[in-house]
């Protein structure tokens, strides 16, 4: 499975929407990008395999792997970016601003359904982050 994410960068945040193939998953959130810097940044534009994680901080939600210069970068709940990540992605219902959505924890649950089930049966999740423009 491939997902591609596709960003819009703005001061203030990074809000992008997420894609399988022709179909929208969704909205996300992010930090702004400000040179891969960790925890002030989202991540780099790049290729990345997805792997499941739950802790009882998060409950399910996904890794992303082998980000460069980077570590523990997730795909979990959040609905403002500068207060609440650092570093990571969150899918959002709507967005409302800069690096703001709302209710992200209906948006991951439906995301980690679908990529679960994809690797409960053995098969990989990439997900690859492009600029929208």
């Amino acid at each position: 499975m491939e997902l591609i994410l596709k960003r819009t960068y703005y001061p203030n945040g990074t809000n992008g929407i997420l894609w399988l193939g022709e179909k929208i998953i969704g909205p996300t959130i992010e930090l702004p990008w400000k040179e891969n810097q960790r925890r002030i940044s989202c991540i780099p534009e790049g290729r990345y395999e997805l792997r499941k994680r739950y802790t009882p901080r998060f409950g399910y939600h996904l890794m992303v792997r082998e980000v460069p210069e980077r570590s523990n970068i997730l795909i979990h709940a959040f609905n403002d970016a500068l207060e609440e990540s650092k570093g990571c992605i969150a899918p959002v219902s709507n967005t409302c601003g800069e690096g703001k959505g709302i209710f992200s924890r209906i948006a991951l649950a439906r995301l980690v359904s679908l990529v679960y089930a994809e690797l409960d049966n053995s098969k990989p999740v990439f997900l690859t982050i492009k600029s929208a423009s």
